[in-house]
């Protein structure tokens, strides 16, 4: 199959428009099908950087000012946009990540224009309240944060940049996004849809980079607000200097999400949502439920249909739209993988389908189930971000409650089940930020998303992530004479 071009016409969009300086360090794109290099960008300068900088402190002072049905007209008219060049788009992102077209098409381009068509039409419904003390008053207002810094993770670069600059502008703010040096090539269309939309330069700045670009971000004391996409251990590092700095964070990090399938559960919409919930962009999803515990009483019968289902799995070229399962989008992290399953079979794990890596171009490695595990194994206690899900039994409602909570992590959480009351009566006692009843892995832009404990603080999507993305001005109203002591 035909392969378009992917090297873009600059690796950097800043005041907008493309800026190559090709004095920072090559980063290669790699298409993970095939392990071939399809472009180069370079790493951002410290002169690119202070123009990404500079560009967004003075734009956000007029964008502040704007009126905000304006601004969310031209959130709107991107969303349009990028919706009528949803094809082009899903296969730079196909390109990107190594996700199958069939899966971009529906799942990335699609949702960054939700977002954006979300937040446009809230930007007009920012609002504060009023407050009556006797004759006096007081009223809210909520303001723009100012510089907002994104930093995004490798696996769905087009969702990330839009579900971050989405919210951030609608309210007034600049947003600078990073990408991961992973995947760099699709935050620029965004940028560039952007402006086209009418979006005055400088609001939406991407800058390509590794670790050391994102710090040098996200210490600068213009930048009021970083909202990270990323691991436990980034995000802790991440957050620990901004926080140290008095700046706003979003922390939408990793985890170790439990899927409960009760012995009434449908099987075939519970090993749905439970394929959805680990092989789905062949795994590399932080909410992934990856811990599947089944009632001992339908145990064997799920593990049984689940082989079967997979037989439905189709590999070859991610831009066929018949393939339905794609590659590991980074090699080092199809090594990861691999050593986890080493060590599952070290420690006595079943494998009942997959745990191998195909002999063939690129990293992929088939779809995986494991058996006859224990709570205390490291692949069920640690985040694999690939294509491995570990299925244990459970014998009741309190145990496996108890089970499904014993981890550090806490981003989501599922089951299934006919009882409705039982399903109400459990998810209020999982302990994770977003869950799902008789689903999994759906986030429409309108619902809140986002963890708890080690998976994260504040949440993206629905109007709670304009609030993460402005602050309370809080202003008392005298009505009458001014009393004093002397």
């Amino acid at each position: 199959m035909n392969r378009p071009n992917a090297q873009p016409v600059a690796s950097h969009f800043v005041d907008g428009a493309y800026v190559e300086d090709t004095a920072g360090a090559p980063i290669e794109v790699i298409y993970p099908a095939t392990g071939e290099v399809i472009a180069t960008v370079h790493e951002a300068t410290e002169a690119v950087i202070e123009q990404a900088l500079a560009s967004a402190a003075r734009a956000q002072v007029a964008w502040a000012a704007t009126d905000p049905a304006e601004r969310g007209r031209v959130l709107k008219r991107a969303a349009g946009m990028i919706r009528a060049r949803n094809r082009e788009l899903s296969v730079l992102e196909t390109l990107d990540t190594g996700k199958p077209l069939q899966e971009t098409l529906v799942a990335d381009a699609a949702s960054g224009a939700d977002a954006l068509e979300y937040f446009g039409g809230l930007a007009v419904d920012v609002t504060g309240t009023s407050m009556q003390f006797g004759g006096d008053w007081a009223y809210t207002i909520r303001r723009p944060l100012g510089v907002c810094v994104g930093i995004g993770a490798w696996n769905y670069p087009t969702q990330i940049a839009c579900w971050k600059g989405a919210p951030a502008l609608a309210t007034g703010n600049a947003m600078i996004f990073k990408p991961s040096e992973a995947t760099p090539l699709c935050a620029l269309k965004v940028a560039e849809i952007l402006v086209e939309a009418g979006l005055p330069a400088g609001l939406f700045n991407v800058v390509q980079g590794r670790g050391a670009v994102g710090g040098a971000l996200t210490g600068d004391a213009r930048v009021a607000k970083v909202s990270l996409t990323g691991s436990v251990p980034t995000g802790r590092k991440v957050a620990g200097a901004a926080s140290g700095a008095m700046k706003h964070v979003t922390m939408e990090l990793g985890g170790k999400s439990p899927i409960l399938v009760f012995e009434d559960a449908d099987l075939e919409d519970a090993i749905s949502g439970a394929i959805n919930g680990n092989f789905y962009s062949s795994g590399q999803i932080c909410s992934n439920g990856t811990r599947v515990f089944v009632h001992e009483d339908i145990a064997e019968a799920f593990l049984t249909r689940l082989a079967d289902r997979l037989e439905g799995v189709v590999m070859g070229d991610p831009l066929d739209e018949a393939v339905n399962y794609g590659p590991m989008t980074t090699e080092a992290q199809a090594d990861i993988v691999m050593r986890y399953l080493q060590v599952a079979r070290t420690e006595g794990a079943r494998v009942v389908t997959g745990g191998t890596r195909l002999d063939r171009e690129g990293a992929w490695i088939a779809p995986t189930v494991l058996a006859d595990l224990t709570d205390d194994m490291t692949v069920v206690r640690e985040e694999v971000f690939g294509p491995v899900m570990s299925v244990l039994t459970f014998r009741d409602e309190d145990e496996v409650i108890a089970r499904a909570n014993a981890t550090q992590f806490g981003l989501s959480a599922g089951l299934f089940t006919r009882d409705i009351t039982r399903a109400h009566r459990v998810v209020a006692q999982l302990m994770a930020g977003t869950c799902w009843i008789n689903q999994y892995n759906l986030t429409p832009a309108g619902m809140p998303f986002g963890g708890s404990r080690q998976s994260g603080i504040g949440r993206e999507n629905a109007r709670m992530a304009m609030d993460h993305f402005t602050e309370v001005q809080t202003v008392y109203v005298g009505m009458s004479k001014v009393e004093a002591a002397f």
